[in-house]
């Protein structure tokens, strides 16, 4: 095994425990789920804190949350279309929450890094920058019937993602009644139509 594929390994069998025991999770734990020795762990990162980053910038990939909106068909509904990114965008979003909640609970501000070093902030655009194109490319289709241009829409939508858990009181707002305010809008009749 390549010393690379030895570390994506060890990061897949590290992430799950990190949601579910937070950054307490030992190193002993995350070998185990591995199937190794926990030297092995230490020859594949210098210390936890190396690992616990690497898991961080594993969340934050998104190849295959592109991959599962690139799969969305574009024969359907626009609802159902948008219905499908938003459960596949929610789950990605929930993972990074989870896995960046847990390292920080554990007193983690950020990777480490050279000073200055701009590349996990430039990976985060990127990641950005190819969700919100996935976005356009669901709405693509309807593109004449929408107000607004895909462009906007598209970053309006993700917006709307984001901020689904912002609730007081930890209300979630379901899926299907983001999808439905977003194509419809908060007023039940045009104004004057009384």
């Amino acid at each position: 095994m390549s010393p690379e594929d030895r570390r994506e390994m060890i990061v897949a069998a590290a992430l799950p425990l990190l949601v579910e025991q937070g950054a307490a999770v030992s190193t002993l734990q995350i070998a185990k789920a591995a199937g190794i020795g926990e030297a092995t762990i230490f020859r594949a990162f210098a210390d936890k804190d190396e690992l616990l980053d690497a898991c961080v910038a594993t969340a934050l990939r998104n190849d295959h949350v592109l991959a599962e909106l690139d799969a969305v068909p574009l024969d359907q509904p626009l609802a159902a279309r948008l219905s499908e990114a938003a459960a596949t965008l929610h789950a990605y979003l929930a993972r990074i929450g989870a896995v960046v909640g847990a390292v920080h609970a554990a007193g983690r501000r950020g990777e480490r890094g050279v000073p200055g070093d701009r590349s996990a902030t430039s990976d985060r655009e990127n990641a950005t920058e190819r969700t919100q194109q996935a976005v356009i490319r669901l709405l693509e289709p309807d593109r004449a019937a929408l107000r607004l241009p895909v462009e906007q829409l598209a970053v309006v939508f993700i917006g709307m993602l984001l901020g689904r858990r912002g609730a007081p009181g930890g209300i979630e707002t379901p899926i299907e009644t983001l999808v439905d305010v977003f194509l419809h809008g908060v007023v039940d009749k045009p104004a004057g139509a009384r």
